[in-house]
């Protein structure tokens, strides 16, 4: 039963009424002190204005957590009061005591052991959670790191991260939830040493500093069933691998995790079947069937899954392909949920560039070109030309490789689909050619996984955060090395101890060990470091933080080769042959015999490096991919990935509600110039958060705080292409131009190609919504 706190609606001088009013002022008081009085008093109004009968203490704590959030764009400190109000919700609610009790700090630490063992015997948790040492786990929770979050992301972790038993209880604060992620990735360690990499990891992980991917790892470490990362399948041309194959997704689906399939296999529309003797339907009818069966895991509560299907830009379905994300046209050959991607060979852009024409095949009739890449595809392509010119081939068509380009770069900007992604940087870069190619990527872009004889490849994913790293204008170095450390070896553990769809997958994941560490924050780390994002010392900057990035990610997997052993189909890999990713950029360049146009200048002494993989071997055939990170930075509150700014003020909205995102950045630089006011709130709102048409804004500023449709959409391209030369994997390289010039948006894309890019993920443009003028 809850308890009320009965208020007088008659006659405000009632004593409980008057008791309800002190008790808001008390609380507002303690959640506030970092406030002005006059702030603190308006609070309390707002909450007054709020008051009912019957009104509890922990909707008391609501009133005040609106109050706060109404007051985010104005001051962006609010939002850290909000998370603290919402902390101690959670923490009445789990400890049945708050932060201001003498008993909390006890009570917080002392009850850890208690929650595990009612998670375990919930069936919630691994029962082998429970060999930890939980008694002196419990002595390292930090419960002032519960502070680091702000408002979104403690409401995100309340909503779908914490674990809830079977009434709705929540047994989890954000320490114990970061404790029991640790304790979940470090369980394939040797007992000797698991309490202690536990820890290792909680400390990464509940600073900020290094996260694994929410979806599925956050989400999974520690239960009954934990998860990778991303998913990549290879469709081969038959019902029963088809269907497989989609009933593969759906098992991935349920936990949550992406998924990117590849479809170039399947014979096209108006192919002969040689069992049924009958002319097949081709690939898209298919895809309804996933996009159906995607749909089916959207479900309330947990982030659902996600799919992408890749085909080849010769394959005769191309043209319908393209069409799926129309809103017009055959609802039978139209998707609404899954995504889609070109996988794009060199040779058809350069058909592009030299307008020549572009042969369409089906499958079945060209069953190796798939598997193919460089000077080969292009020899064998063309054998195939003259083929067909021969009436020797059934199935094909001649079109114009630009005006099919056109219709790419159109449903692109149309549709948001499908995404441009290229098979030859892919494949020709790939550490792993020596066990098969590459024939597609995942669901945002970003992993670059080998074809397996079961067509599904599998990786684990995580972040290393930026900001943290920068202390007093100044990159932490040996900081920064510590958490890409423990980054990997968290990746590495979660390969090992996550569950999968069948015996087959896990010994593809566990023959090569692939995990993708990237980066989030970079835009906080270049306001931090005063950097604008579309100068060349970014860039700059970029490219050496990627460089030292990859050279510890890469020593700390060589030296975890020695303690656990090198990754077994190391043998014949670029790795074992002494090729590291920066000696990829002129094999891509020799192949195609265009230069990218990228300086392959070394700023780290790589020879130690290079010597011990040398000696050792690897323990992961990749060790590095950039996710969006848009969940994972959402809960730490940084700026996504390697984005730039989107507005300064703008709202963000996901399955917890609305939420007011402000520069906060940009608010301290003006409060410290003395003309941070209601009047420049009201102009920035005005202008849909744009500060550039707001004249009392300093030109300094206004070059510092562009939001990305004022970058030219180069640079982000740049970035990557700086960044990519020391990735073994891939980006999620998102576009952004206001332009709706369909050859503006081609010369984008073209040139991301030029430049080497493996995968670019989608096209945003500046859409017709703008910002709410007013706050409620």
């Amino acid at each position: 039963m809850k308890t009320e706190i009965r208020a007088s609606s008659e006659n405000s001088d009632q004593p409980d009424t008057a008791y309800v009013i002190r008790e808001i002022q008390s609380r507002v008081t303690k959640y506030c002190a970092d406030l002005c009085d006059k702030e603190i008093q308006e609070i309390v109004h707002s909450c007054k204005l709020g008051m009912y009968a019957g009104i509890t203490p922990a909707e008391i704590d609501q009133l005040i957590i609106l109050s706060l959030r109404e007051r985010i764009e104005k001051n962006p400190t609010c939002s850290r009061l909000a998370a603290r109000v919402l902390c101690n919700v959670l923490y009445r609610e789990t400890l049945d005591t708050d932060e201001f009790s003498h008993e909390f700090s006890r009570r917080y630490n002392g009850h850890f052991e208690r929650q595990i063992r009612l998670g375990v015997d919930a069936g919630l948790l691994d029962r082998r959670l429970l060999s930890f040492d939980l008694e002196k786990l419990s002595g390292v929770l930090d419960s002032t790191r519960d502070q680091l979050l702000r408002y979104m992301g403690i409401q995100i972790l309340y909503d779908r991260y914490l674990l809830k038993d079977s009434s709705g209880n929540r047994l989890e604060s954000p320490q114990y939830f970061w404790m029991r992620v640790a304790m979940g990735l470090a369980l394939p360690e040797e007992d000797n040493i698991k309490d202690r990499i536990a820890m290792e990891f909680y400390h990464a992980i509940s600073t900020l500093r290094c996260l694994p991917s929410t979806s599925p790892t956050l989400f999974h470490a520690g239960t009954p069933h934990p998860q990778a990362g991303c998913y990549v399948l290879s469709v081969q041309d038959n019902l029963q691998n088809i269907f497989g194959t989609i009933s593969a997704d759906a098992q991935i689906a349920n936990y949550s995790a992406g998924i990117g399939n590849d479809w170039t296999n399947v014979r096209g529309t108006g192919a002969w079947n040689e069992i049924d003797h009958v002319t097949g339907q081709g690939v898209i009818p298919f895809l309804k069937v996933l996009d159906s069966t995607i749909s089916a895991f959207k479900r309330n509560g947990r982030r659902h899954s996600a799919a992408c299907s890749y085909l080849e830009t010769w394959h005769y379905d191309i043209e319908d392909f393209l069409n799926m994300r129309k809103n017009t046209g055959d609802d039978r050959r139209r998707i609404g949920d899954l995504n889609t991607a070109n996988w794009i060979p060199d040779l058809f852009m350069m058909r592009v560039e030299s307008d020549g024409d572009w042969t369409l095949f089906s499958p079945d009739e060209v069953p190796e070109l798939h598997h193919l890449t460089g000077r080969l595809f292009k020899s064998t392509y063309e054998a195939y030309e003259k083929k067909a010119e021969r009436g020797e081939i059934v199935l094909w068509r001649r079109v114009k490789a630009r005006a099919l380009w056109r219709r790419m770069v159109t449903m692109l900007f149309e549709t948001g689909h499908p995404w441009m992604t290229f098979k030859d940087p892919c494949n020709i870069r790939s550490t792993q050619d020596q066990v098969g190619p590459v024939c597609s990527a995942n669901l945002c872009t970003e992993i670059i996984l080998n074809a397996s004889p079961e067509g599904i490849g599998v990786t684990t994913l995580g972040s290393v955060h930026l900001t943290p790293h920068i202390c007093n204008g100044c990159l932490d170095r040996a900081q920064l090395a510590k958490s890409v450390r423990t980054g990997v070896r968290m990746l590495d553990n979660a390969m090992e101890v996550s569950q999968y769809p069948s015996d087959a997958v896990r010994r593809y994941a566990i023959d090569n060990r692939p995990i993708g560490l990237g980066i989030m924050g970079l835009q906080d780390a270049f306001y931090k470091l005063g950097l604008d994002f579309d100068s060349d010392e970014a860039v700059r900057f970029s490219d050496e933080i990627m460089e030292f990035i990859s050279y510890h990610a890469i020593q700390s997997s060589s030296e975890l080769a020695i303690e656990k052993g090198v990754y077994p189909t190391f043998g014949g890999s670029k790795w074992d042959n002494g090729l590291f990713p920066i000696d990829t950029v002129p094999l891509l360049e020799a192949e195609r015999g265009i230069p990218t146009g990228i300086d392959l200048v070394s700023r780290l002494d790589w020879t130690p490096v290079r010597d011990h993989v040398s000696r050792h071997g690897m323990r992961n055939c990749n060790c590095l991919a950039i996710a969006p990170t848009a969940t994972l930075s959402n809960i730490v509150g940084c700026s996504p990935s390697i984005e730039p700014l989107y507005k300064n003020l703008f709202v963000r909205s996901n399955s917890c509600g609305e939420f007011t995102i402000m520069n906060e950045h940009l608010v301290n630089d003006l409060k410290n110039l003395g003309i941070w006011s209601d009047n420049m709130l009201r102009d920035i709102k005005s202008s849909d958060g744009d500060i550039s048409e707001v004249p009392s804004v300093p030109d300094h500023l206004k070059q510092k705080y562009k939001g990305v449709f004022e970058i030219n959409p180069y640079w982000i391209i740049l970035h990557a292409a700086y960044r990519w030369k020391w990735i073994d994997q891939g980006q999620s390289v998102n576009i952004y131009t206001d332009s709706g010039s369909g050859e503006f948006i081609s010369e984008l894309y073209q040139s991301a190609w030029r430049m080497g890019l493996k995968t670019t993920y989608y096209l945003r443009t500046l859409g017709a919504s703008t910002v709410e003028k007013s706050t409620v």
